[in-house]
C-alpha cells in the first residue's frame, strides 16, 4: 500500500504541474457544488417544494373562511308584463348590498356548516297604468346553515389523505436524488481525473518518446544505425504528439460535461484533485442486504403507490352508488325604512331538505370499473415485489464486485510495476542498440496502459463501495447507517433554500 500511494502521489504531483494555474477542486468540493446546483437535484426541489405547499393550502382549507362580497351598484329599470293582471308596467330598482360569510368544513363527516348575513338598502319604484308605487327601506337576511352529504366517502378525508402521500413520495424522489447525486458526481469526477490522469501518462510518454528519438537520431548522425530506425522514431514521435493534442481535447469535453452536471459555469477553469488510495474493508454481505431492505426509500415509495391505488379504489367504487344529501337552513330576515327598526318585525326562514340518489342499472360498468382498478392495486402489489428482489439482486452484486475489485487492484498494480521494470531494462537495450525503435513505443505503451489500468482499477473500488452505500444505505467504511431522511429534515427546518 505505501508504493501504490507514494506512486499515486507522484502521480498527483505531475498533474497539478500540468494544471498549476487552474482552481483545484476536490469531490467533496464537487458534492457540495452540486447539491447547491445541479439542474436535476434543483427540479426535484421544486417538486416538493410543490407538494409541501399543496399540502398546506389543503390543510388550511380546513379551517374557517372569511369572505366577504360587495354590490355598491345594483341598478335597473326595465318594462315588463304581468300575466296575473294582464298589464304593463314599469319597475326600477336601485339596491346596493353586501354579504358576509363564514364556512366552516368539518372534516369528520365531509359537511360544511356556513353562516351568510346579506345586508344591504334598496329603492324600488313600480308603474302600473298610472299608479305609481315606491319602498325605500333597509333589509338583513342572517342564515346558518348546513350541507351534509349521506352514504358516500368522505372526500376531504381523501384529498388530504392524497396530498399527504404525494408530499412524502415527494420528499423520498428527493431524499433518493440526493443520495444518487453522489454517485453520478463521483463517476463525472473520476472521469476528469482519468483525463487528467492519460494526459500526464501521454505527455511523460512524449517525453520518453523525445529522448529516445534524440538518441536514435544521434546514432544515424554518427553512421551507426541506419536510416530506417529514424523515420520509425518520427512516426513514434508523431504518434506520441498525437496522443497528446487528444487528450487534452478529452480532459476538455470531460470537464465540460463535468461542470454541466453539478451546475458549474461551463466556462469556469479548474482541476480536479483526488485521493484515490485505496484501503480495502471487509464487507458483511448479510448485514447489508437486511439493512437495504429495512431501509430503501424505493420499497417505501411503492407501498405508497399500493395505498394511493386503494384510495383510487374507493373512488371508482362510489361510480354510479346509492348517496344522499341533507341541507338544513334557519334564518332571520328583517326589513324596515329605519335601521334601528329592522328587526322590530323579524320574519323566521327556515328550510331543509333532504335527497337520494338512487342506481337502477348501469349495464356492468360499475363492475368493470372496479375489476380495472383492482388490476392496477394488483400490479402495485407486483412492483413492490420486484423492486424487492432487485434491491437484493443489487446488495449481492455490488459485494460480489467489490471482492472481485479488491483482487483486481493487486493484479494492476502488479502488472504496472512489472511494466515499468520492463521498460526501464529495455531502454538501455534501446541505448546501446540491441532493441529498435517499434520495439520500444511497444514497451512504452504497455507501460502506459498499465498505468492507467492500475488508477482505474482504484477508482472502480471507490464507485464500487460508494453504489454499495447506496443501495443499502449502509456506510461500511465508517460502519454507521445512511440516513437519507437527513435531507427532508433540512428542507423542513429550512436550512435548504432553492437556488
Amino acid at each position: 500500500m505505501k508504493k501504490q500511494k507514494f506512486f499515486l502521489m507522484m502521480s498527483l504531483f505531475l498533474v497539478l504541474i500540468q494544471v498549476k494555474a487552474q482552481p483545484i477542486l476536490t469531490l467533496e468540493q464537487a458534492l457540495q457544488h452540486a447539491e447547491k446546483g445541479s439542474p436535476s437535484l434543483q427540479s426535484s426541489l421544486y417538486n416538493l417544494q410543490r407538494t409541501t405547499e399543496t399540502l398546506n393550502a389543503q390543510l388550511a382549507a380546513l379551517k374557517s373562511q372569511f369572505s366577504l362580497s360587495l354590490n355598491p351598484i345594483v341598478y335597473s329599470n326595465s318594462r315588463q308584463f304581468d300575466t296575473r293582471f294582464s298589464q304593463w308596467y314599469t319597475n326600477r330598482s336601485f339596491a346596493p348590498s353586501g354579504t358576509f360569510t363564514v364556512a366552516q368544513p368539518i372534516p369528520l363527516t365531509d359537511g360544511v356548516i356556513s353562516l351568510v348575513n346579506q345586508f344591504g338598502w334598496q329603492s324600488n319604484l313600480s308603474n302600473a297604468q298610472g299608479v305609481t308605487n315606491e319602498n325605500k327601506a333597509f333589509f338583513n337576511n342572517l342564515n346558518l346553515s348546513l350541507t351534509q352529504p349521506l352514504f358516500t366517502y368522505n372526500r376531504t378525508k381523501m384529498a388530504i389523505k392524497n396530498v399527504e402521500y404525494d408530499n412524502e413520495n415527494a420528499m423520498l424522489s428527493y431524499a433518493i436524488q440526493r443520495m444518487t447525486l453522489e454517485m453520478s458526481v463521483s463517476q463525472y469526477f473520476y472521469n476528469v481525473y482519468m483525463a487528467q490522469m492519460s494526459l500526464t501518462i501521454n505527455q511523460e510518454e512524449l517525453t520518453n518518446t523525445e529522448k529516445s528519438y534524440e538518441i536514435i537520431k544521434n546514432k544515424v548522425d554518427a553512421g551507426l544505425t541506419a536510416k530506417e530506425e529514424l523515420y520509425q522514431a518520427e512516426v513514434n514521435l508523431a504518434t506520441s504528439k498525437s496522443a497528446v493534442a487528444s487528450g487534452r481535447v478529452d480532459l476538455e469535453n470531460a470537464k465540460d460535461i463535468f461542470k454541466q452536471y453539478i451546475g458549474m459555469d461551463i466556462f469556469a477553469d479548474i482541476t480536479v484533485m483526488a485521493d484515490v488510495v485505496v484501503n480495502p474493508i471487509e464487507i458483511d454481505g448479510k448485514k447489508a442486504l437486511e439493512h437495504g431492505l429495512a431501509s430503501r426509500m424505493e420499497l417505501r415509495q411503492r407501498k405508497i403507490n399500493i395505498e394511493t391505488s386503494k384510495l383510487d379504489m374507493i373512488v371508482v367504487k362510489s361510480f354510479n352508488e346509492f348517496n344522499g344529501s341533507m341541507n338544513l337552513s334557519i334564518g332571520l330576515s328583517g326589513d324596515d325604512p329605519t335601521l334601528a327598526k329592522i328587526y322590530d318585525k323579524p320574519t323566521q326562514s327556515p328550510r331543509y331538505t333532504l335527497g337520494f340518489n338512487i342506481p337502477i342499472f348501469d349495464w356492468g360498468q360499475r363492475r368493470a370499473k372496479i375489476r380495472s382498478q383492482e388490476a392496477v392495486i394488483k400490479t402495485q402489489e407486483l412492483s413492490l415485489s420486484v423492486q424487492e428482489t432487485q434491491i437484493k439482486l443489487d446488495i449481492r452484486q455490488a459485494v460480489r464486485s467489490l471482492g472481485n475489485l479488491k483482487n483486481q487492484i493487486e493484479l494492476a498494480f502488479q502488472n504496472q510495476k512489472n511494466s515499468q521494470l520492463t521498460y526501464d531494462i529495455n531502454l538501455e537495450r534501446y541505448k546501446n542498440g540491441d532493441l529498435t525503435s517499434m520495439d520500444l513505443n511497444l514497451f512504452q505503451q504497455q507501460l502506459s496502459t498499465k498505468k492507467m489500468a492500475y488508477a482505474q482499477s482504484l477508482i472502480n473500488y471507490k464507485i464500487a463501495l460508494l453504489n454499495l452505500k447506496i443501495v443499502s444505505l449502509y456506510d461500511f467504511s465508517t460502519n454507521q447507517p445512511v440516513i437519507p431522511e437527513k435531507f427532508v429534515k433540512e428542507y423542513k427546518a429550512g436550512k435548504m433554500k432553492l437556488q
